[in-house]
């Protein structure tokens, strides 16, 4: 068991068919969205109808579906340069195991019915499943250059992010066969997220500073947006609870670039910190965390003004990366890049409230369970 320090305090707390994960999933036992009677219908047929005024306002504490009530709480950590995935207790941070799986495990993705995490291999050219029931790994399917993993909003295809293939293939959400082969014109495709209605979604390309814009129904490119800064490296993307605008994290602009997503137009850069890597949603949708990675930092964007309202420092620094928020929403989990290291951060107050050893180069750590319907992949956006 490989050791932790910096302990403060204790934090907190077989697929099935598209039609019938999504059903059971709505029937969210606790907890009532914000505006719940205004509902619209989606773009996609197979797709749960959304809340406009709050795209994750089925993400509250304790709405948790009851298709993964009984998973084991549990952080899975991919350490990329030791091909294993670190296994973590959340509720006293101790490590469970370490468990080996492909070579270069970048992100472990959970699918879009709950009921597996997905491991990607990426130069194993291999997905291996996890059952979160039982935390046990099952054997891995081949899958070619698997850089990160999403889902469209109907549970109709996973899409295979294949960064060095510079394509995206949409596959089979449970057999991983090849639907569809949509090469891209950009290098590095990496992050995503959708429309509120589903009918597109907008990915960034980070070796060439570049967005993609790309029709999920008919799985062809819309546009394509070049971004001005100077060797730009985009990241990670997330679109606001209003749905109004996408943020896309950039590592070399050191903050966050805004896009009218149905406009496909740039609106602005927000400076959050050097190297900014991850953005993650508050249990309130008020604020979104992010990883500052350069400066070992975490940023916190006030949704409704648009600005950055604090920062917490992480004390004797690190390279906060991927992460997710826990289930009740008090703590922040976020991989340290280049410090063999995993962080866990107080949602109140930005405490570090543990800092634990892993394996050399860990990423896109999942949390689990969360609350949600579905899952839309990455390392865990819900709806």
């Amino acid at each position: 068991m490989t050791g932790m320090t910096g302990m403060d305090s204790s934090a907190g707390p077989g697929p099935a068919s598209a039609q019938n994960a999504a059903g059971a999933s709505a029937a969210t036992p606790a907890g009532t969205p914000r505006s719940a009677g205004t509902m619209l219908p989606a773009a996609l047929p197979g797709m749960p109808a959304y809340d406009p005024a709050d795209l994750y306002s089925f993400d509250r504490p304790g709405m948790v579906s009851p298709v993964i009530a009984a998973a084991l709480p549990r952080v899975y950590v991919p350490n990329s340069e030791s091909d294993t995935v670190t296994v973590i207790d959340p509720s006293d941070y101790h490590i469970i195991e370490t468990m080996k799986v492909g070579h270069e495990p970048q992100h472990v993705v959970p699918s879009w019915d709950l009921k597996t995490l997905w491991v990607n291999n990426d130069l194993g050219n291999s997905l291996t499943p996890i059952d979160p029931f039982t935390g046990k790994a099952g054997a891995p399917i081949p899958v070619h250059d698997p850089y990160n993993l999403y889902f469209t909003p109907d549970g109709a295809s996973a899409v295979v992010m294949a960064s060095k293939d510079m394509q995206l293939v949409f596959r089979d959400p449970h057999t991983m066969a090849v639907q569809k082969v949509l090469p891209v014109p950009c290098e590095g495709v990496n992050h995503a997220d959708f429309s509120p209605d589903g009918s597109y979604f907008i990915v960034s390309c980070e070796f060439s500073g570049q967005l993609l814009k790309v029709d999920t129904k008919n799985r062809a490119i819309l546009g394509v947006l070049d971004l001005p800064q100077k060797g730009s490296m985009p990241q990670d993307v997330k679109i606001s609870p209003d749905g109004k605008v996408f943020y896309i994290a950039d590592m070399v602009a050191n903050g966050l670039w805004t896009v009218d997503g149905d406009a496909f137009k740039l609106t602005g850069l927000i400076p959050t910190g050097k190297g900014a890597h991850g953005l993650y949603v508050s249990r309130d949708s008020t604020t979104m965390y992010v990883s500052n990675r350069g400066e070992g930092s975490i940023t916190l964007l006030d949704f409704a003004t648009g600005k950055p309202r604090a920062k917490w420092q992480l004390p004797d620094g690190g390279s906060p990366d991927i992460g997710g928020v826990s289930a009740d929403g008090k703590v922040l989990w976020l991989s340290g890049r280049y410090n063999a290291e995993v962080y866990a951060i107080s949602t109140t107050d930005g405490r570090l409230l543990a800092r634990i050893h892993v394996g050399r180069g860990p990423h896109g750590l999942a949390v689990y369970p969360q609350p949600g319907r579905y899952s839309l992949g990455h390392t865990g956006v819900f709806r």
